[in-house]
């Protein structure tokens, strides 16, 4: 997949005193793409979007360039102690993304350049819990990989928490542009996971990202740098050629990793889940989806934030669930299931 390219990128003033902010400007202005500044990266004006799918669009090509003000770090179960905040958003057009949700009608790509800052906080919480490993999460709002050749946010991480003790890294990410990041002496203190779906998923609802075959090439390099490498495999739909196809998906993993690896990937596994409002959100921007959303197919559950989800039946959850284990253990006989939801 080409390197992401903006439609226009818009920064506060302060951004330009960092020496990243300052280098996106003008690699911006290098490529072309029309730059402006704006008051804050919060109330962003000037995205084009008469319809919610316009909006939608022209926000995926919208890169906002600011200062992280907010220091304090939001929580990020199961996955880690903390979120990193580096990125906010994706360059990706996936239907059922939950940040459909989260991410206003223009969810433009924001980049904070005061990364030594958000690290000298890091240090504090890892501090503060020694000696005790703190673990933090990279991607929480966001896939940071598509905008790292702009900022080098995640080289300077990886860096970083190569020389913490008691600190831990993780990321995950849809995209292939991995080289960067290959000779970074991470001391194997992050674990770079790929999002992973059965090819038929990723065709139909994983729009502007990579198919599985080129992200599996891209895993077996991330492998060879000797990173703990994990994998998320999600979201899993039950559909008829299911089994034959997420089979496929981790033989063909297993057999371009064979004797790639030093160490068993992870795996975490989350089944396809959705709210009425993501649903309300994904029919608007894409009407057409061919996502299943009927609520009378699904159980209606109350998620841990007091909202309610639509997610598989019984049945059907231990159906994936049994499936999987019995898949990954055949494929990947050491490696750990770290939760299936």
């Amino acid at each position: 997949m080409d390197i992401f390219i903006p439609k226009r990128a818009l920064f506060e003033r302060d951004a330009l005193d960092y020496p990243i902010g300052k280098h996106i400007y003008h690699k911006m202005q290098e490529l072309g793409v029309e730059t402006s500044f704006i008051g804050s990266h919060n109330r962003v004006t000037g995205i084009p979007g008469k319809t919610a799918q316009e909006a939608y669009l022209e926000g995926k090509r919208t890169l906002v360039v600011g200062i992280r003000r907010t220091l304090d770090f939001q929580t990020c179960k199961p996955s880690a102690h903390y979120q990193l905040p580096l990125v906010t958003s994706c360059i990706g057009e996936c239907e059922y993304c939950y940040l459909n949700t989260t991410l206003w009608k223009k969810p433009y790509i924001r980049v904070y350049v005061n990364i030594d800052d958000i690290l000298a906080r890091a240090k504090d919480y890892i501090n503060e819990r020694k000696p005790d490993i703190t673990v933090f999460e990279g991607s929480a709002t966001s896939d940071p990989l598509p905008v790292e050749p702009y900022s080098g946010l995640l080289k300077k991480s990886i860096e970083f928490f190569g020389d913490e003790e008691f600190g831990r890294f993780r990321f995950v990410t849809k995209f292939t542009n991995v080289d960067s990041l290959l000779d970074v002496n991470h001391k194997g203190h992050t674990t770079f996971r790929f999002s992973i779906n059965s090819e038929s998923v990723i065709r139909k609802f994983e729009h502007r990202t990579p198919p599985l075959d080129e992200r599996i090439k891209a895993a077996v390099k991330v492998a060879a740098a000797g990173y703990p490498l994990g994998f998320i495999v999600g979201p899993i739909f039950y559909y008829p050629e299911w089994q034959q196809e997420y089979g496929h998906m981790l033989e063909s993993l297993a057999l371009q990793l064979s004797g790639k690896i030093s160490a068993p990937p992870a795996f975490e596994l989350i089944t396809h889940r959705f709210t009425k409002r993501a649903k309300q959100n994904i029919l608007e921007v894409f009407p057409k989806t061919q996502l299943p959303l009927d609520e009378t197919d699904r159980k209606f559950k109350y998620g841990q934030f007091g909202y309610g989800k639509s997610i598989y039946p019984e049945a059907q959850m231990a159906e994936m669930k049994a499936f999987f284990e019995d898949k990954i253990k055949a494929t990947f006989p050491h490696a750990q299931i770290s939760y299936f939801v």
